[in-house]
């Protein structure tokens, strides 16, 4: 195993360079083409052995993924933000076609105004298309997961598009330390791709066909069972991983000084290391506060969630996201998992780093101060440019 000093984005392509993908569909967007800047020079050097295709569109790259992994072949793409939209269409036949293809997706702001900079609506807009997705904290977690995901997208209980969230710029594009595994562990670890959903003269069978009303529900429930299954695949896919790396996954969260916590903050993504020196900061002044990550938005740790804060005063959701006209997508989903586990807490949704907007620590403080009070509801923060809160 080697340490380099990394991005975010390069360390995860170190990852997809380890997974062996055979074909790579690659359209470069902001602030995702380092990705697949790296891997053409993996190509290139022959370091990857893959056909590397460069489409004219974000909706060729899936489109193209779709037609590899057709033929049993291990398929990568990566976008974000308009990309991720414009492949929209595609999303639901990849996940229809039960093709377990692996897609990167840097977080970004979607436009209108138009923005470069890291926010999570492009994927949190998508979670209804039938793909797993998991929020990466920081450039070792995108690595591991590179592998991850194929481990889990590929089981033959699952067989399902997988797409791994990194935060812009905030995690794409900053370089920490990271342990980058050897092929021989990686290979130990990822079997080789075997796949039902594939064209085969031998065994033919149709593929991305039409079903009318009488079969169509059949096989939405297939699809919904196929990421439900994910969550045990998940929780097998990390024992192995430790055995082999050494490196310890939680499964669907993961949680911070959540034991005793009166007061519990729920957030995603590369905020929880700066949420983490918070809440250890409130701890030496006595105050009992907590944290919980959610890796995975689907499948959703709703049981996960319910049981962490069972025994708290109230929770608070920290998303960078707004479904327009209600709330945080985050929150609706944190709601419902207390509300089908019986569970009866003050719960506040806190919208904030919109457009890359920053989140400091004392941001943070306040959100546990704001749960204190008693507060429902949603609140927007900084958004007058004078740094007050708005409800």
């Amino acid at each position: 195993m080697a340490r380099k000093f990394l991005s975010g984005n390069e360390a995860f392509a170190e990852g997809i360079r380890l997974s062996k993908p055979q074909v790579i569909s690659a359209y470069p967007i902001t602030p995702q083409t380092i990705v697949v800047e790296k891997l053409s020079e993996m190509v290139e050097n022959g370091s990857l052995k893959a056909e590397f295709i460069h489409v004219e569109s974000e909706h060729s790259a899936l489109s193209c993924a779709m037609g590899a992994s057709a033929v049993g072949a291990r398929a990568f793409t990566a976008t974000s933000s308009q990309g991720l939209l414009y492949m929209a269409e595609c999303l639901t036949y990849a996940a229809g076609g039960r093709f377990p293809i692996v897609m990167m997706n840097a977080n970004r702001s979607t436009a209108l105004p138009w923005n470069i900079y890291g926010d999570q609506r492009d994927s949190l807009s998508q979670l209804d298309c039938g793909w797993i997705q998991v929020y990466a904290k920081d450039a070792q977690e995108a690595l591991d997961l590179a592998l991850m995901s194929y481990y889990v997208a590929e089981h033959r209980e699952v067989s399902t598009p997988f797409m791994v969230n990194l935060d812009g710029f905030v995690l794409t594009h900053t370089y920490e330390t990271v342990d980058v595994p050897t092929e021989e562990q990686a290979n130990r670890f990822l079997p080789a791709f075997e796949s039902d959903h594939k064209l085969d003269l031998d065994h033919p069978c149709n593929l991305a066909f039409s079903a009318g009303p009488e079969h169509n529900s059949a096989f939405k429930y297939k699809e919904h069972v196929g990421i439900l299954k994910a969550k045990g695949v998940v929780a097998q896919a990390e024992e192995k991983f430790a055995e082999i790396f050494g490196r310890e996954y939680t499964g669907l969260t993961e949680n911070y000084r959540i034991k005793d916590a009166e007061y519990v903050l729920v957030t995603l993504g590369s905020i929880f290391g700066l949420a983490k020196e918070t809440v250890d900061r409130l701890r030496e002044r006595g105050q009992k506060a907590g944290l919980i990550r959610i890796r995975y938005m689907r499948p959703f740790p709703a049981e996960e969630i319910a049981e962490a804060v069972r025994n708290a005063k109230a929770v608070a959701v920290l998303e960078k996201d707004i479904s327009f006209g209600y709330e945080g997508t985050v929150y609706t989903n944190v709601n419902s998992a207390l509300q089908k586990a019986g569970i009866s807490l003050p719960t506040v949704n806190f919208i904030g780093g919109l457009g890359g907007k920053n989140i400091s620590g004392e941001d943070i403080e306040e959100i546990f101060e704001e749960l204190k009070e008693g507060y429902r509801g949603v609140k927007f923060m900084g958004i007058g440019g004078d740094g007050q809160w708005r409800r």
